[in-house]
């Protein structure tokens, strides 16, 4: 690796003008009046893996494009997919930048700009990191797959269909993300577990119209009434959801695992701090870190009904309604979660009032297994990067095109994310560390020659 590390040290300053330069386009995937600036982000990706003599496609979608590229065969060697997204998030409200936000500025160690940390300056890292082992040792060790997309901030519709439809073009040993953080500054991790989601909207309906509620008030049913009290059965004074079947699928959490987040370095006290509260809540028995990463939740998300307006007005509302979702962890199906909903609220709603429960969507949890060679690899190679283990977390939320990446190709997938906690992501003045870029294409350096080192399965 020596030659590598010499590649990189002596082109760190051409690295982040390359990433400044992929900043400046404001490929902006929500806003039509940016299209064209997300099909140039698209070809600017292209042509970097055009220049590393990689097969390149930009792949017409009925939205914005995918790049796939692929490197020259090493016959043997294990295929790594490498996923990441060009397109970023509107950069309002703009009066609160600095800077401006297509302006690539560095200041403090950072460079300030829309998409620098999420997800142009992570994803750049594992290109530069195949850069420098063709410019320094004439080859990569191992196979290398990239499927860019332009949509990830909009949904993923596009690329969600390609991986359904393209599996064994994409096929590989296991899939490559940074699109995400380190758990704290100076402490990298590998995230291995990421729970999904089931989320819904409920309607309730009683009477034909408002009612005056001293005249009507307890003759019929009340659908706010009703809808308080079908929610609050949903889950217990313990934080149990009370769905027939829920906690059946479960994949519980290891002694092992418990002991590695037990010795994070998490102010539990502090995080509630930050957020304003005084004390947490949740499933008994179960710490924060848990209760946030590995088990299942049930959370309600919105809500309306009756009078909303300045002083009281006595009505008895015709309708009622929900939003809510679930967080669901690695075996849980969401298809059984929602059949035993629909039997649950079923059982729940009074006389008087009709029901309708809408499926918004769904995705399903992924744990990649600690002992996963690829997981083990990675550490090695982060620990060389960073100079320290990573440690190894869960996330909370939900990535769906994980979910989908784990269905189609049945491979494990790496997140191995670069960015900080303030990095304002999807915020004015998003920043991202350049000492984290620099690390990070070594750490996917380094990369590659452990995955080499396992051989192809």
């Amino acid at each position: 690796m020596s030659r590598i590390d010499d590649y990189l040290a002596a082109h760190a300053a051409r690295f982040e003008d390359d990433l400044c330069a992929f900043l400046r386009i404001p490929s902006v995937s929500a806003d039509p009046q940016h299209a064209a600036d997300v099909a140039a982000a698209a070809r600017w990706v292209a042509d970097q893996f055009a220049g590393l003599g990689f097969a390149v496609e930009v792949i017409p979608t009925k939205g914005h494009p995918l790049v796939f590229a692929q490197s020259p065969t090493v016959p043997g060697a294990p295929t790594a997919l490498v996923y990441g997204h060009y397109d970023v998030q509107p950069a309002d409200p703009l009066e609160k930048w600095i800077t401006p936000p297509f302006e690539p500025t560095r200041r403090d160690g950072n460079v300030y700009a829309r998409g620098a940390t999420d997800d142009k300056g992570q994803m750049l890292t594992h290109v530069k990191s195949a850069e420098a082992w063709i410019a320094a040792e004439g080859r990569l060790p191992i196979n290398l797959k990239y499927i860019i997309e332009g949509e990830e901030e909009v949904g993923s519709m596009a690329l969600e269909e390609y991986i359904a439809g393209h599996a064994e073009k994409l096929r590989c040993d296991c899939v490559v993300i940074s699109d995400g953080g380190q758990f704290a500054p100076g402490i990298p991790a590998i995230t291995y577990g990421l729970r999904g989601i089931a989320y819904y909207e409920l309607r309730l309906k009683g009477p034909n119209r408002d009612l005056h509620s001293g005249s009507f008030g307890g003759s019929v049913a009340n659908p706010a009434n009703a809808l308080a009290q079908v929610l609050g059965a949903l889950i217990d004074d313990q934080g149990r959801v009370q769905i027939p079947g829920f906690y059946d699928d479960v994949t519980p959490l290891t002694p092992r695992e418990r002991e590695q987040f037990s010795q994070l370095p998490f102010d539990e006290q502090r995080y509630f701090e930050q957020i304003g509260v005084a004390v947490g809540a949740g499933e008994a028995g179960y710490t924060t870190l848990e209760r946030r990463w590995a088990r299942p939740t049930f959370d309600i998300n919105g809500l309306w009904s009756g009078y909303q307006g300045a002083g009281a007005k006595t009505v008895l509302p015709a309708t009622a309604g929900a939003k809510f979702s679930f967080r669901l962890v690695p075996n849980q199906e969401p298809s059984k979660i929602t059949a035993a909903l629909k039997w649950r609220l079923a059982e729940l709603c009074p006389p008087g009032i009709e029901m309708e429960l809408i499926d918004f969507h769904n995705s399903p949890g992924v744990l990649a297994p600690l002992e996963s060679k690829y997981v083990e690899a990675a550490a090695r190679a982060i620990e060389r990067a960073f100079g320290r283990p990573p440690v190894f977390t869960r996330e909370g939320g939900s990535i769906p095109i994980v979910a989908a990446f784990h269905e189609a190709l049945k491979a494990d997938t790496l997140l191995l994310g670069w960015g900080q906690d303030d990095d304002n992501t999807h915020s004015p003045n998003e920043k991202f560390s350049l000492a984290d870029f620099h690390r990070g294409i070594r750490a996917s350096a380094q990369l590659w020659a452990e995955l080499a080192d396992l051989g192809g399965k």
